[in-house]
């Protein structure tokens, strides 16, 4: 048992949102109770304290859309590659990597991704992930990095045409065992979708193949419309648009996450929302791809159920969260729109989007809910009150601030220090695999 106190507490429960000297109890892997600091302190004097130390005690934060492969990519050069343009990016820069990452280097990708989202107070991860290299067995080898480190997750892989048709039914094959295993080992922890990179990359006839494999055991994960060549593929080459073919495949539904959705029409917003569809917007890769601004404002008022990632260009939320609002802002021409969207976005509807997949309640600290908890070290020097939260988190605090991080009740980082985990060992691993793979793509040694 876990008593997280001396600061101040703020839950995301609308019944009992602030508390200016609060603690959280947690029992096992849920919580059992929030209140006072001098209140749980004398009802459960026999639990661990963890003291916050003045600062924000909040609920931890939820990535709905990334990619754990990418995690070797930092200030990696690929000699040669220089994309104009969205297609050049894929082809030069992430599938090229992939089809360089074997299985040890996909279990690096994923050990640094966990580190760094548990340093920045992420406590469940939704993942998209990619090795052509090596296909059998990627998911279950990032499941064993998760279990071994702590981290909530919905895991899939990415089905795509774009290495041919061995490749294709190797990766159909990935999600639909991964999807029976999760099935039938039910874990809180752990969970899977079915996942599909781009439209332009899959044709109807995979589609039909997913759907079978799966088989109604999950949800689908897949990109869409993040750059015109889904749209453009699709009314070339199907007669229709991208929202409406995934419609015609069966791939729609309230278990269903679309990643991007850059170029809709508002039709396809219809569809998305008559079908109940999420959506998960990407704003800081997709200016760095210059692929556009998502439509999320139009997608508010349609109803649709959209959240927030950060497609591994970050793993601060919170970083993700302010790029959100000054894009859409910018997008739309108006200094005055934005901010109820970008923080529902994050705080109310990536909890809402996680409790389809996961039993117990997410992003809320409240008794019954996971116990996944998080310290900020933040220091106001304006008020600080649950009037003006949001505020705070828009314009002062960021993931690296997170000084402690609690997943299903287990205390893995504290005071900004992993705790049973050896993060030299970690670390020296993914350089090891990372000069490999930086060897291989560029043909010479680091």
């Amino acid at each position: 048992m876990l008593l997280i106190g001396n600061g101040r507490l703020m839950t995301r429960d609308p019944e009992h949102p602030y508390l200016k000297d609060g603690a959280v109890v947690t029992d096992g892997e849920v919580i059992k109770e929030v209140g006072s600091t001098a209140e749980m302190k004398a009802k459960y004097p026999q639990a661990q304290f963890v003291d916050a130390k003045g600062g924000v005690i909040m609920p931890g934060l939820i990535n709905a859309h990334t990619h754990i492969y990418s995690g070797l990519a930092r200030g990696l050069s690929i000699e040669g590659n220089n994309p104009t343009n969205f297609l050049e990016v894929l082809e030069g820069t992430w599938w090229n990597i992939d089809r360089h990452l074997a299985m040890d280097g996909t279990r690096a990708c994923a050990a640094i991704t966990i580190l760094e989202s548990i340093r920045d107070g992420v406590t469940t991860l939704f993942d998209h992930h990619a090795s052509f290299c090596e296909i059998p067995g990627s998911l279950f080898a990032i499941e064993e990095e998760c279990k071994k480190l702590g981290m909530r997750a919905c895991l899939c892989y990415e089905v795509s045409e774009r290495d041919g048709a061995e490749k294709t039914r190797q990766a159909i094959r990935e999600n639909a065992d991964f999807a029976r295993h999760c099935k039938e080992n039910p874990s809180d922890m752990m969970k899977a979708m079915f996942g599909g990179h781009a439209l332009f990359t899959i044709s109807d006839r995979t589609f039909e193949e997913m759907v079978k494999a799966n088989d109604g055991m999950t949800g689908f994960h897949i990109h869409v419309s993040e750059g015109m060549n889904d749209v453009i593929d699709s009314r070339e080459n199907y007669g229709c648009r991208s929202v409406n073919r995934l419609y015609y495949n069966g791939i729609l539904g309230p278990k269903t996450i679309l990643g991007h959705c850059i170029h809709l029409s508002p039709a396809e917003m219809d569809l998305i929302k008559e079908t109940d569809t999420m959506v998960v917007n990407n704003p800081e890769s997709n200016m760095g791809n210059a692929v556009g601004c998502a439509p999320v404002l139009q997608m508010f008022e349609k109803g649709i159920l959209i959240g927030l990632g950060t497609d591994a260009y970050t793993h601060d939320m919170l970083e993700s969260l302010k790029v959100e609002l000054t894009i859409q802002r910018h997008n739309a021409c108006k200094p005055n729109v934005g901010w109820g969207e970008a923080t529902t976005m994050l705080f109310q509807n990536n909890a809402k989007m996680a409790a389809r997949y996961f039993e117990k309640p997410l992003g809320i600290l409240k008794p019954g809910a996971a116990a996944d908890v998080i310290v900020m070290d933040y220091h106001d020097f304006t008020p600080f009150s649950d009037e003006n939260l949001d505020g705070h988190m828009l314009f002062g605090m960021q993931g690296h601030d997170c000084t402690t991080t609690v997943i299903n009740g287990r205390l893995l980082y504290q005071d900004r220090k992993f705790v049973d985990i050896d993060e030299e060992a970690v670390n020296a691993f993914c350089l090891e695999q990372s000069k490999k793979l930086w060897g291989e793509l560029n043909h010479r040694v680091y």
